[in-house]
C-alpha cells in the first residue's frame, strides 16, 4: 500500500505534467505481487537484503513497486534456499527468478529507442558479436583500401603509432557519436525509471548520508553477500564468494581501462603528448592493470552464468548476460593482445579487432546488463532515501 505521502507526490507530479507510467500488470509483475504477499506473512528473509526490509513496508505490490525491488534485488540466491515454500512446494515462492524476469523486462521498457531494447534482449550474444564482426570488418575493409594486404598484414607503422592506420581525428569522429548515443540512451532510460520509483519511494529527495550509504552499497556489492555474508549460491546450497570478487574484478577492471582512456585525452590534448604511451606512463598503467581484471573478471562471470543453477534466474536472460560479457572479454582481450603486438605485423589486424569491439560495447551499453547496474543504483538509492522515512503505520521492518 503507498503512503498518503507518496500518494499526494504521484498526484502533484501528475499536476505538473510529469509522466508517471502506469500499464496493467504483465504476467511476470503479477507473480512478482503474489510471492511477495506470501513473503510479507512469512518474513523469514527479512534481514537477507534490501529487498525484504523494502518490502514490509507495502502490504500491496503494483506495477512501480515491483519494478523497484525487482532492481533492488542482486539475485544472491539465499532467500530460495532459505524458503520453506520454494519449489516444489505448492507456493512455488523463487524470489530470484521472479525478480529476474521482471528486471530483464524493466531493460526493455524503459530503454531509448524501444525497439533496440526488445532486439537486444532476445538475441544479445548474436547481436553483440555480430555487431563488434561487422564493424572490425568495415575497419578492416578501410585499411585495404588504403594499403592493400600489407597495410592490413606486414607493415609495421614507425613507432608503433596507431594514429599512423587511423588518423586521431577519424577516431574521434567514429567513436564520439556512439559514445553520446549511449549516455543519452541510458540517461534517458534511467530518467523515466527514476520518475517512476520516485513516488512509491516516499517521493522525498535524495539526501547526502541516503547518497552515501548508496554508494557503499554500490561499490562494495553489499547485497551479494547472500544475507550472511557467506556470499552467493551457485550450483548447489553451497555458499561462494566467487561471483561477488569476479563482479569486482570486472566492474573495477572497466572503470580502470575506461580511466586510462579519460587519462590518455588529457595527455593529448592538454598536455600535446600523442599516443602510443610506453610503461611506466599512467595510462599504460591503469590500462594493463584494468585489461586484466577485466579480463579475469568477465572470463569467471561467464564461467558462473553458463553453471549456474536453472532456478537461480530467468533463462530466457541469458543471450543478452553472455552478450555483455562477450563484448568486455573481447575488449580486454583484444586490448591487451594489441600492446603485445605493437610494432609487429598484427599490429593493424588486432587494432580493427579492438575497436570494432569497443564500438559494439558503448553501442549496446544501454540495452543490457549495463545497464541493469545503472537501474541498480537508482534502485539503491532510492531504497537509502525511503528507509529514513516513518514507515507507513502498521508497517515496515524498522
Amino acid at each position: 500500500m503507498q503512503s498518503l505521502e507518496a500518494l499526494a507526490h504521484e498526484a502533484s507530479a501528475l499536476a505538473r505534467g510529469e509522466l508517471v507510467p502506469v500499464h496493467a500488470p504483465t504476467a511476470a509483475e503479477s507473480e512478482v505481487a503474489r510471492q511477495l504477499q506470501i513473503c510479507n506473512a512469512c518474513r523469514y528473509c527479512e534481514g537477507f537484503c534490501a529487498v525484504f526490509p523494502a518490502m514490509t513496508r507495502r502490504l500491496e505490490f503494483p506495477v512501480a513497486d515491483v519494478h523497484f525491488l525487482a532492481n533492488l534485488c542482486h539475485n544472491c540466491g539465499a532467500c530460495l534456499h532459505a524458503c520453506q515454500y520454494a519449489p516444489p512446494h505448492e507456493f512455488a515462492v523463487n524470489i530470484p527468478q521472479a525478480m529476474a524476469r521482471v528486471r530483464g523486462q524493466t531493460y526493455h521498457d524503459y530503454a531509448w529507442p524501444p525497439a533496440l531494447g526488445r532486439l537486444y534482449k532476445r538475441n544479445g550474444l548474436a547481436l553483440s558479436l555480430a555487431l563488434a564482426g561487422a564493424l572490425a570488418l568495415f575497419l578492416v575493409l578501410a585499411v585495404l583500401l588504403k594499403g592493400g594486404v600489407r597495410g592490413l598484414w606486414g607493415s609495421v607503422p614507425a613507432g608503433g603509432s596507431f594514429y599512423d592506420l587511423f588518423p586521431h581525428n577519424l577516431m574521434v569522429a567514429l567513436f564520439a557519436p556512439v559514445f553520446l548515443f549511449a549516455v543519452l540512451a541510458l540517461a534517458l532510460g534511467v530518467r523515466r525509471f527514476w520518475r517512476e520509483i520516485t513516488p512509491v519511494t516516499s517521493g522525498a529527495p535524495l539526501s547526502a548520508p541516503a547518497a552515501a550509504e548508496a554508494t557503499h552499497n554500490v561499490l562494495r556489492l553489499t547485497y551479494l553477500d547472500g544475507g550472511h555474508g557467506d556470499g552467493c549460491h551457485e550450483a548447489d546450497d553451497a555458499y561462494t564468494q566467487a561471483r561477488r570478487r569476479f563482479h569486482h574484478l570486472t566492474f573495477y577492471g572497466f572503470m580502470l581501462c575506461f580511466a586510462a582512456t579519460s587519462v590518455a585525452t588529457l595527455y593529448h590534448y592538454l598536455l600535446g603528448q600523442a599516443a602510443p604511451y610506453d610503461l611506466p606512463s599512467l595510462p599504460k598503467l591503469l590500462g594493463a592493470v584494468g585489461g586484466l581484471m577485466l579480463m579475469a573478471g568477465t572470463a569467471g562471470l561467464g564461467w558462473l552464468n553458463l553453471r549456474r543453477h536453472p532456478l537461480h534466474g530467468d533463462a530466457a536472460q541469458k543471450p543478452m548476460d553472455l552478450g555483455f560479457i562477450a563484448l568486455l572479454f573481447a575488449v580486454s582481450a583484444s586490448g591487451l593482445g594489441l600492446w603485445a603486438a605493437r610494432g609487429t605485423p598484427a599490429m593493424a589486424l588486432l587494432l580493427c579487432l579492438h575497436l570494432g569491439a569497443v564500438m559494439a560495447l558503448f553501442a549496446t551499453l544501454p540495452y543490457g546488463k549495463f545497464a541493469h547496474g545503472i537501474f541498480r543504483t537508482a534502485a539503491l538509492l532510492r531504497h537509502a532515501v525511503e528507509k529514513r522515512r516513518p514507515s507507513p503505520v502498521g508497517l515496515g521492518a524498522d
